[in-house]
């Protein structure tokens, strides 16, 4: 897989830093170290990669490699004037930064390009989604996967800006797929079923995201300006 494909699916003034492995003997930033302690090991290594990814990015922006804390709902803490986003999954660790002079917000989300379990799309989608995924004959592409995947981004770019929580049902997803050769690619958009009133600027109406399937994981990333 290219070392470059998150990069692939955000704009330009996003610096994106992502993993395949885990760096032997990676350590957390000893002001992080406490936040992670009595997790199990899978835990530990999955932050531990994100936030090194995380310090890489900021680095690419020319800022020091600063802890990533955790704030409300488990949202991490990023530096004054910045946003960014951290994703993880087997295989794939994430994460993409940007200048808040540049955009109000980003929102990253990697899954496993496979189906959803038995009974899940149910869950986290709604009748309008599930009659369109219906129709879907490009079986190259998990639809369900990739619907979950979206709405993971949107809550990520949503809740920085909002400090509120946005179910499943709360957007409705919709998708564009690029008739090109390559890897399956893509557009979306989020519509937002609830008020999107945020703590500051403009309101929220609707979110708009790109995608990517390659090499067995499913990438998405929301920014908004």
């Amino acid at each position: 897989m290219s070392e470059a494909v998150l990069g692939t699916i955000l704009p330009t003034g996003v610096a994106a830093e992502e993993l395949f492995e885990d760096p032997p003997g990676l350590e957390p930033h000893p002001r992080e170290a406490h936040l992670i302690e009595k997790a199990v090991d899978k835990r530990k290594r999955e932050f531990t990669s994100a936030r090194h990814c995380a310090r890489l990015a900021l680095g690419r922006l020319g800022l020091d490699p600063a802890p990533i804390l955790r704030g409300d709902m488990g949202s991490p803490v990023w530096p004054n004037g910045v946003v960014g986003s951290l994703t993880h999954c087997d295989g794939y660790r994430a994460a993409a930064v940007s200048y808040a002079l540049r955009l109000r917000s980003v929102g990253i989300d990697a899954e496993p390009h496979e189906p959803l379990p038995d009974g899940v799309l149910d869950a986290v989608s709604i009748a309008a989604e599930r009659d369109v995924l219906a129709t879907r004959t490009d079986g190259e592409v998990h639809w369900d996967k990739l619907l979950f995947c979206a709405k993971e981004a949107t809550y990520k770019a949503w809740y920085p800006l909002t400090g509120r929580w946005l179910g499943f049902e709360d957007a409705h997803i919709t998708f564009e797929r690029q008739d090109e050769e390559g890897a399956p690619t893509g557009s979306f958009r989020s519509e937002l079923l609830v008020p999107g009133h945020t703590t500051s600027g403009a309101p929220l109406t609707a979110l708009s995201g790109r995608w990517i399937v390659t090499d067995g994981l499913v990438l998405t990333a929301v920014t908004v300006t």
